[in-house]
């Protein structure tokens, strides 16, 4: 077995291992406490003395991916079919484990913060791996590109819209134990994601420079600046590509580089502070 089938195997096997992860944290702890943490599960738990939540779940990642193609483009979307699929099956499987594994409901701060680490773990093994939960995480690319704004900012307004909705479904108490766990989950995600820093700068030097600068600006929708640089051995003078992106877009924008040009040149640093710029 060669080392490229063994990557794939690794990827798609961890994968699975987040999503899965994702779906227990629900059902063990989210579902059964009444916890509305955003995402689809999170609307299938406001409606779901109305509608069975697996039925719900499947049928708002469905819809969800049909309009990102449309909306977001075929490239965007790829990255959303396997969690499309896989979320609402892992959630179906696993709904009745709570059946057989009882967890004392009496400290609600304890489940929170477990919630909080199983869904961030699984949530930044996902987006590690290059892609996404689906469900609302395609809407919130939706809301940033139509919107204009960031997806932190998107992020604020689909998931803290259904945290919301949840306060006034279940209690505001149960709206601040949700909060928690996105907390916890935001946290998780970005440690998970390389490094501490909440963003990564790329430095590239690469032949194929306006490829590359025309998927970081038009794909990613981030901004670049063009540094001159001079070889120190061979005093070659190039062009060096320098942008700083979020942590959770690394894979994107390291995949999309090599597909671009596989013999480019490129060092990836934390960036701990990023100041200016529009």
């Amino acid at each position: 077995m060669n080392s490229r089938i063994i990557g794939i195997i690794k990827r798609y096997g961890t994968l699975a291992i987040g999503l899965l992860l994702y779906a227990l944290a629900y059902n063990m702890f989210l579902k059964p406490n009444d916890i509305v943490a955003g995402d689809v599960d999170g609307i299938a738990n406001i409606f779901k003395s109305v509608i069975d939540p697996n039925l719900l779940i499947a049928i708002l990642c469905v819809f969800l991916l049909l309009i990102s193609f449309p909306l977001l483009g075929v490239k965007t979307s790829i990255g959303s079919v396997i969690g499309t699929i896989l979320f609402p099956l892992f959630v179906t499987l696993t709904s009745n484990i709570s059946e057989y594994m009882t967890i004392d409901a009496s400290d609600m701060l304890l489940i929170t913060i477990t919630a909080g680490v199983i869904r961030g773990i699984g949530y930044g093994l996902t987006f590690k791996m290059g892609f996404t939960t689906g469900g609302t995480d395609i809407l919130n690319q939706i809301v940033a590109k139509y919107l204009h704004t960031s997806i932190g900012t998107a992020m604020m307004i689909v998931d803290g819209s259904i945290v919301v909705a949840g306060g006034f479904k279940y209690g505001f108490t149960k709206m601040f134990y949700a909060l928690v766990v996105l907390y916890i989950l935001s946290l998780l995600t970005d440690r998970i994601m390389l490094g501490i820093s909440r963003s990564k700068a790329f430095y590239i030097i690469t032949d194929e420079e306006e490829k590359v600068k025309d998927y970081i600006m038009n794909e990613l929708g981030h901004g670049v600046t063009i540094i001159p640089v001079k070889g120190g051995y061979t005093k070659e003078r190039q062009k060096m590509i320098m942008c700083v992106i979020p942590t959770r877009e690394y894979y994107r924008l390291k995949e999309g580089i090599s597909n671009i040009d596989k013999d480019s040149f490129f060092v990836i640093t934390d960036s701990y502070e990023v100041k200016g710029g529009a």
